[in-house]
């Protein structure tokens, strides 16, 4: 008999996969634990195995074609032979994307303190139309049909033949439309190729599920949350110093694993900053345990694996424990409890030369710490201006939990550690 294969719930988050891959075709036999097709959640692309054997008769997702969880995705049969005519398949639909107009919602008893709001029609424009490119300063340099005297006439004098109309036959330049013609420069602004592609053209790509699901939260962090900001600048020559000196012992430990021990630190003595917020509930968060969210850039998106009790954790562990989140978060390998939860989180940008930039709280956290790189700006010590290493820090603080007094101190405690790298040492 007929049976219907879903799409599987391959993550905790999942609530919608793609498929990437399908590992049979229609008419293939396919036995339990067979690979089946390789899915791209909003974490990573996973390969999922077949829980009951039978024949594939009808796909009803194509590669590319996206589900949510529990859609049908295919038809099996038991027996090759088997008719599917007037079968229905089993599972979830797609929610419609609209309610019908004679559909009322009553409203809430009491109204929450932040409404969702319908995001604008952001659209791009089309292509212009008719569009004729013209270069200021003539025609590209092409060779310029031009009678012999008129040639060397204008070699003699310096002048540019592209700059002329001719009035010969075919429009070849002739001597008497020299007197029209401008110097030849010996530096000029070079010539290019004509676009052959209209301005404004553009082609449509389809959001990965990781990406989707990053839009969606990034968007609703930036629309509902209070964000304020509090930068400092961090003397980091000492900083510069000692990761120096360790590395003199083969130490190899980033600036990310001091500012990760330099956090863990603060935010032990300033609580307000491992902290969140309940938006159902409306309602504080206060974590009782230090596990500091690192953000990785990885294909298609970006993942943020987390140290847990980060506090607790000396350098060289801090250091070990994220090169080894970070290969395997590249490699899309990680547990959920690996990347699901945190209550602070570092976003550093300085391997790219970033001087400063500031990062978007990723929710239901109340911080997040955007670290830019190190370079060298003149600075005052002992009544000197002096060139040495400056990194700055940009705290972005959720302003419904942590106030911009609240947020300066946690910021002058992470300045205290790095500014005194012993400290993160012990």
């Amino acid at each position: 008999m007929p049976f219907t294969v879903t799409m599987p719930k391959l993550s905790p988050t999942m609530e919608e996969g793609t498929v990437a891959k399908w590992h049979k075709k229609v008419g293939d036999k396919v036995q339990s634990g067979d690979l089946l097709i390789e899915v791209a959640t909003d974490k990573a692309t996973v390969e999922y195995n077949a829980l009951d054997g039978g024949y594939l008769r009808k796909i009803l997702i194509a590669e590319g074609g996206a589900a949510i969880v529990n859609q049908p995705i295919a038809i099996f049969t038991e027996k090759a032979t088997e008719s599917i005519e007037g079968y229905k398949p089993e599972g979830a639909q797609p929610v419609a994307a609209a309610a019908k107009p004679e559909q009322k919602i009553a409203a809430p008893a009491t109204a929450p303190v932040t409404a969702p709001t319908q995001q604008p029609a952001f659209i791009p424009e089309p292509p212009v139309a008719n569009y004729e490119f013209a270069f200021p300063t003539g025609a590209p340099q092409t060779r310029v049909p031009a009678s012999p005297l008129a040639k060397k006439l204008a070699k003699e004098k310096g002048l540019d033949l592209h700059t002329v109309k001719g009035s010969g036959p075919g429009g070849r330049v002739t001597s008497r439309d020299l007197d029209l013609a401008q110097p030849d420069q010996t530096v000029s602004f070079g010539q290019r190729e004509r676009p052959q592609i209209a301005p404004g053209a553009f082609e449509e790509k389809a959001l990965s599920p990781m990406r989707k699901v990053i839009a969606q939260r990034l968007q609703q962090a930036k629309t509902f949350i209070p964000h304020i900001y509090v930068r400092q600048e961090i003397d980091a020559s000492p900083l510069f110093e000692a990761r120096e000196q360790l590395k003199k012992g083969n130490l190899k430990i980033t600036y990310n694993d001091f500012v990760i021990r330099a956090c863990a630190l603060a935010l032990r003595e300033h609580p307000v900053a491992n902290s969140g917020f309940d938006s159902v509930k409306q309602s504080l968060i206060q974590f009782l345990t230090v596990d500091i969210s690192v953000a990785v850039s990885v294909e298609g998106g970006l993942i943020t694996p987390i140290v847990r009790h980060a506090d607790y954790k000396n350098l060289g562990e801090i250091s070990v424990e994220v090169k080894e989140l970070a290969l395997r978060a590249r490699m899309g390998k990680l547990k959920p409890e690996e990347y699901k939860g945190g209550s602070f989180t570092i976003s550093n940008l300085g391997m790219f030369g970033v001087t400063d930039f500031a990062a978007i709280i990723n929710p239901p956290q109340s911080c997040i710490l955007a670290v830019g790189g190190i370079e060298d700006a003149p600075c005052v010590k002992n009544g000197a201006i002096v060139v040495g290493k400056r990194m700055n820090l940009v705290l972005s603080a959720d302003h419904r939990v942590v106030d911009g007094a609240e947020a300066a101190q946690f910021l002058k405690a992470v300045q205290k550690y790095l500014e005194s790298p012993a400290l993160l040492l012990v």
